[in-house]
């Protein structure tokens, strides 16, 4: 290490003695300044013991993605054995410096990574400062989340070291807390909490339980209804955890429907891409677990929304828009909506072989239930009809008799089967035209 610490000075003395000779020459970093993985310039140099250095980010990234060994040797390496590269580092930033005037940026000074036992002293701090019953209660909280905010932000192994000693479940205790005392102070401290807990997720079993109890959840609905952006998307995804965690969801009695309102008020009115995202999981989390709540979603005016919002949606949100359309088709409410919607089976087509086998999947099932009469055993009404010879009209027929020939689940040959029968029947009605643009009939029907 001290042989190629005296190397990079020399690199750096060199560089210096060149600087001004070669200013049109392109600068090239020397090599033992490169990260071995990223082939960067090392910002934050660590050493593992078989004396092979790093970058912290893509060593841990490395490690992150299950390979326990040294890229290089082979052998086996734990996040523990990482030793900060100081010499390294400091020659990186000196050479760094000898080259400014050829826009090389000095790297900062990387911050000590946080210590369980500086992560146990604040969650421990956050606890009694949450069950105090004092006036300054609200103001301790804040400070000491505002803190583990800060520290978790920091860098991705602060963060690993707060989730593995349980900050998840103390944030999650503290949020029911200061949900519990019901004052405006604590009301404004809420959103810092959530904030944090955000930094925290994926959230356990038991902390997800904790923020299903009654006035936790009034308090999430309330964030999400009326609280600022930032507070309403962390709203939406605690709420997410909560509805797609088993052991939590048995909490909700009482508070369903207001979860519904909240929402399919974020999918209709968006906030950001990511809380979208999370409504539509957790809506659909909430609509597989009950044909009643499909109904309500049915019932607030979601399936128009959804449908109109696969006409340009990208690869991750049709996937989430149709997951949750066809969890709603499951209550008659759901269906007579989308029957009515012009869009409806034209979009559901189009998305077929599109986007992706899940997305082909579950269009197929949604055309399935669109297409099956209002009860076993009965006829078809006028809806259903319409429905199905609009599929036929945009192809449909093909594009089934092509999913059944490339294969998929045998659920899905069941419905793409049963579907083709259906369709059959009005094989002779209209011509097929071609699906390929539906980008202006949203505005057409609207």
């Amino acid at each position: 290490m001290a042989l190629l610490a005296r190397r990079a000075r020399r690199a750096v003395a060199k560089a210096v003695s060149l600087g001004g000779a070669g200013a049109g020459v392109e600068l090239a970093i020397p090599a033992h300044f490169r990260c071995p993985i990223s082939l960067d310039l090392m910002r934050d140099p660590v050493t593992a013991p078989t004396g092979i250095t790093y970058d912290r980010e893509s060593i841990e990234a490395w490690l992150d993605r299950g390979h326990p060994t040294c890229p290089v040797t082979h052998a086996p390496l734990r996040h523990e054995d990482l030793v900060p590269n100081h010499a390294i580092r400091r020659v990186i930033q000196d050479w760094c410096v000898a080259n400014r005037s050829r826009g090389v940026e000095r790297i900062p000074t990387p911050k000590i990574p946080l210590t369980p036992v500086q992560a146990s002293e604040l969650l421990f701090d956050l606890a009694a400062a949450a069950s105090r019953r004092r006036g300054d209660a609200a103001a301790r909280c804040a400070e000491v989340v505002a803190k583990i905010k800060s520290l978790a932000r920091d860098s991705e192994r602060n963060r690993r070291c707060f989730a593995s000693i349980g900050a998840g479940r103390a944030l999650a205790a503290a949020f029911v807390s200061l949900a519990d005392a019901d004052a405006t102070p604590a009301g404004r401290v809420l959103e810092d909490v959530l904030a944090a807990l955000v930094c925290m997720m994926p959230l356990d079993e038991e902390a997800a339980g904790t923020l299903g109890s009654p006035s936790s959840l009034g308090s999430l609905i309330a964030i999400a209804e009326n609280g600022s952006l930032a507070g309403r998307m962390n709203a939406v995804l605690a709420i997410k955890e909560v509805v797609s965690c088993d052991g939590a969801f048995v909490d909700l009695s009482g508070k369903v429907d207001e979860i519904v309102d909240a929402l399919v008020k974020t999918i209709k009115a968006p906030i950001c891409p990511q809380a979208t995202k999370a409504a539509m999981v957790a809506t659909y989390h909430l609509a597989r677990s009950d044909e009643r709540v499909a109904a309500s979603l049915a019932t607030a005016g979601l399936v128009p929304v959804l449908v109109e919002s696969l006409v340009e949606a990208d690869k991750s949100v049709s996937e989430k828009a149709l997951a949750v359309l066809d969890a709603v088709l499951r209550s008659e409410e759901g269906r007579a909506s989308a029957r009515a919607h012009a869009l409806a089976m034209p979009v559901l087509v189009k998305k077929m072989f599109r986007v992706s086998d899940v997305a082909t999947e579950l269009a197929v099932s949604a055309m399935w239930r669109l297409g099956r009469a209002p009860r076993d055993g009965e006829e078809e009404d006028d809806e259903v009809t319409r429905c199905l010879v609009e599929a036929l009209r945009v192809g449909a027929f093909q594009k089934l008799l092509l999913l059944l020939q490339v294969g998929c689940r045998d659920a899905t040959k069941e419905k793409a089967t049963e579907l083709l029968k259906m369709l059959n029947k009005y094989k002779g009605v209209g011509e097929c035209v071609d699906a390929g643009d539906f980008r202006g009939l949203n505005k057409l029907s609207a």
